[in-house]
């Protein structure tokens, strides 16, 4: 969490947390099937200026994606196509060697790996055909980014750095194209921006005048509900046309009760002394409309 607060923001809080889930995932495995898996030490940039810290990101991550070649030295490497060391099969890391299939096969750690923004897994973006949908395995490249196809993968750990790098190296490109060199850039290549007005048409609104007023009311509870365990909203849909037929609200006195007895024991106290911690059920004469006490209920048709 203090990592993600300092310099850049290229890296948030989720995808360090990704990290550290791959990171334990592939450690266990390795310890459970007695496989050597590598850890990748990728350091996120502190710059306090977010595009240089994000431009360091994508200058680190590019090096540590780079495929594993041969040494200098090696006569190998300048044979046609032992070039480079991890080269042989699909299911093998270009960069350590790992068995990507004996990982597949104990834990797919590709399907755990999501991103936090369309919350697609590694697994459905990079390892499956976009056409058919059939499983097929992700091929690395010499150049990282584009350059020919190798005969090797990523691990999840380094396939998940490869999807970062992918999306700021994206932002970057956007970024570039709202400077003035990028627009030179276009404009050199025939292309230009021209700002079309386009009239918002405002979708008509169809609900009723006096459910109208419950609007903020709702707008509050919505709010409250996600700080507040003591509020509670629940929807019933109908099965058939999908939308919300019984909305109920459900106030808990007790819960209500216990958070101001933590934090004000004092006014806790001061409630109870005046009667109103804890205030006696006033007795009704039960209607066919009744409502349960602690509840609003009701078939109201607004969409939040």
């Amino acid at each position: 969490m203090a990592l993600s607060q300092q310099g850049s923001n290229s890296l948030n809080h989720e995808q360090l947390l990704e990290m550290q889930s791959a990171q334990q995932g592939m450690q266990a495995m390795a310890e459970k099937q007695n496989i050597e898996v590598p850890k990748v030490n990728f350091y996120p940039s502190r710059h306090p200026d977010p595009r240089k810290a994000r431009k360091q990101d994508i200058k680190q991550a590019r090096r540590l994606l780079k495929p594993t070649k041969r040494s200098f030295f090696n006569p190998l490497r300048w044979v046609w196509g032992l070039k480079y060391r991890y080269n042989r099969n699909a299911a093998q890391c270009v960069i350590e060697g790992c068995d990507c299939e004996e990982l597949i096969k104990y834990d797919n750690l590709y399907a755990k790996i999501c991103d936090e923004e369309t919350s697609r897994s590694l697994w459905d973006t990079y390892w499956h055909n976009p056409v058919t949908g059939e499983p097929e395995a992700f091929i690395a490249r010499e150049s990282i980014t584009d350059g020919r196809k190798m005969k090797g993968t990523y691990c999840p750990e380094h396939l998940h750095l490869y999807h970062l790098l992918c999306k700021w190296e994206s932002e970057a490109e956007k970024d570039r194209h709202k400077t003035k060199g990028g627009m030179k850039e276009m404009v050199k290549k025939g292309v230009s921006t021209v700002a079309v007005p386009i009239s918002i048409i405002k979708k008509k609104d169809n609900t009723p005048e006096f459910l109208n007023k419950y609007e903020p009311f709702f707008i509050e509870l919505e709010r409250d509900s996600q700080t507040q365990p003591g509020i509670s909203i629940l929807h019933y849909k109908n099965p058939v046309t999908q939308l919300n037929d019984v909305t109920m609200i459900v106030f808990d006195l007790r819960l209500f009760q216990q958070e101001i007895a933590n934090q004000s024991p004092e006014l806790s106290e001061a409630l109870g002394n005046i009667g109103l911690a804890n205030l006696p059920p006033q007795v009704q004469t039960p209607t066919a409309n009744a409502i349960p006490s602690g509840a609003v209920q009701g078939n109201i048709g607004i969409q939040q």
